[in-house]
């Protein structure tokens, strides 16, 4: 059955209206910039239209669903976060850590294609083809040449199954070394205890994602670090102890008693409480006892009267 036609059956809609919509649905996005988290520069989100939302959840859970996630893709996963990422590095004394050059951008209609053709028993048509290319892929600058955006629900689940090829070879050429990999959207991370031998693996990625036929993503060289223990080893956010735990690491503990402070004094603004709120779920998944010495210090009345607070 075409995508077109289920649609139609699923929706109860005529299919010339439909594909009159997916038409057009590269430029159904709502497009806004957001601050980059080290401060430096922007991100480009492109946000689809709820009706084309809507179709891409419909379509994705037909068609997308039992493509391939490696085990080492540690985002965009249910019951997985930045924790478990992290734990599967805390008994490691040398750290790799590399990422990609704009990594969704990157990702394009003919690799998610090409995927499915490998991957999956689908016999796509014409139609079909073009219709997924419309579907997920929007077009930034009107020069029809579409590309995964930051922003649409699907675009994490499209982008973990495209690279799982890469995570697949990339996974058994640290194996060999006993080197751990892990990969949380675009952000790769390798450890293990021998010393040195991490070094060469900037090289081994690089050649790795030369060799696939797709996507066509390069490793951001200014983004490549070598971290010991005699150093701050971060990965994703958290700070690995040489005690072997994980740690929210001393800045962001001392910003959330900042904050916590604050509301105490009745200072925040609901804005800012409604992020508190979040903060402080975060610090119970990542460092629990950190909250319980604020609990100890605040009183538990105070963190339960943040967390049933609405804006």
């Amino acid at each position: 059955m075409s995508i077109i036609k289920f649609l139609s059956q699923e929706l109860s809609l005529d299919p010339n209206s439909l594909r009159n919509y997916i038409s057009s649905s590269p430029h159904r996005y709502k497009v806004y910039k957001i601050p980059k988290r080290n401060g430096k520069g922007s991100r480009v989100i492109a946000q689809p239209a709820k009706e084309l939302k809507y179709l891409q959840k419909l379509v994705a859970k037909k068609y997308l669903r039992e493509l391939p996630v490696h085990e080492s893709a540690m985002a965009y996963k249910k019951k997985t976060g930045i924790r478990d990422n992290v734990e599967r590095h805390v008994k490691n004394k040398y750290i790799l850590k590399m990422d990609f050059t704009n990594y969704f951008p990157s990702i394009k209609p003919n690799d998610l294609i090409a995927h499915i053709q490998r991957h999956l028993d689908l016999d796509l048509g014409e139609e079909d083809v073009d219709t997924l290319s419309r579907l997920f892929f929007y077009d930034k600058n009107r020069t029809k040449e579409l590309s995964l955006s930051i922003g649409a629900p699907t675009s994490p689940e499209i982008s973990n199954t495209i690279m799982y090829d890469f995570d697949v070879q990339t996974y058994e050429a640290c194996m060999k070394n006993d080197i751990v990999y892990t990969r949380y959207a675009d952000d790769l991370t390798l450890s293990t205890n021998t010393k040195n031998i991490l070094f060469n693996y900037p090289n081994v990625v690089s050649k790795i994602l030369q060799e696939l036929s797709y996507p066509v993503l390069s490793l951001n060289s200014e983004k490549t670090v070598f971290l010991s223990p005699s150093g701050n080893r971060h990965i994703t956010g958290l700070v690995l102890t040489n005690e072997g735990e994980i740690s929210l690491g001393r800045k962001k503990k001392r910003y959330i008693r900042s904050l916590l402070y604050q509301y105490s004094r009745g200072m925040l603004e609901e804005e800012q409480v409604s992020y508190l709120r979040g903060y402080l779920s975060f610090c119970s998944d990542i460092e629990p006892q950190f909250v319980s010495r604020l609990k100890d210090k605040y009183g538990s009345a105070l963190l339960e009267r943040i967390r049933k607070q609405t804006d």
